[in-house]
């Protein structure tokens, strides 16, 4: 069986699990080595638009090759939040996979945030924080993040990021079309 290793750019436990779940789902029959980074993600910690979302990916998953360079994907997740076309603030993820010669990346879906949640994040508070607050929570974004807290645990953070992260590896599933 071979091996492919797989550098997220990321310490959160629930992020290195979503990378997992979805490479182990998309390549069934390889072993996977994963290996977790801190590396920036060159955007505000509370990003407030989809592309700040998606630069804030795009630039860890770089980052994270720049840190190890010696492995076959680099995978960089970034959270974030933005105003949808009259239905309020938003929630959601963007996650970019890449190699040496490709990067592709994929958007999660996304969720309601309530006018208390969204008058700290427009106050410059960052989610995972506020989140914490109004649920009297601690860490949730190391957990099942704002969606598993808004949902009452039927989607958790986790789950929200496998989806779009199986989406990104389409290319590399189907080689031979791309």
């Amino acid at each position: 069986m071979s091996e492919i290793k797989v550098v997220v750019a990321s310490l959160n436990p629930v992020k290195q699990a979503a990378v997992q779940q979805a490479f182990k789902k998309a390549f069934p029959d390889l072993r996977l080595s994963i290996t977790g980074v801190d590396v920036p993600s060159g955007v505000r910690d509370q990003p407030l638009t989809d592309s700040e979302t998606l630069l804030g990916a795009r630039q860890r998953a770089q980052r994270a090759q720049q840190a190890h360079p010696h492995a076959d994907f680099w995978v960089g997740l970034e959270g974030g939040v933005a105003n949808a076309q009259g239905l309020g603030m938003q929630a959601f993820g963007w996650m970019c996979v890449r190699t040496d010669s490709r990067e592709y990346s994929a958007r999660s879906a996304s969720f309601p945030m309530p006018r208390k949640v969204i008058a700290s994040i427009e106050a410059g508070e960052e989610l995972g924080p506020v989140m914490d607050a109004l649920f009297e929570e601690h860490n949730t974004k190391h957990k099942g993040g704002a969606v598993g807290l808004l949902t009452n645990g039927l989607v958790s953070r986790e789950a929200l990021y496998i989806q779009p992260l199986i989406f990104a590896l389409i290319p590399f599933m189907h080689e031979q079309l791309f």
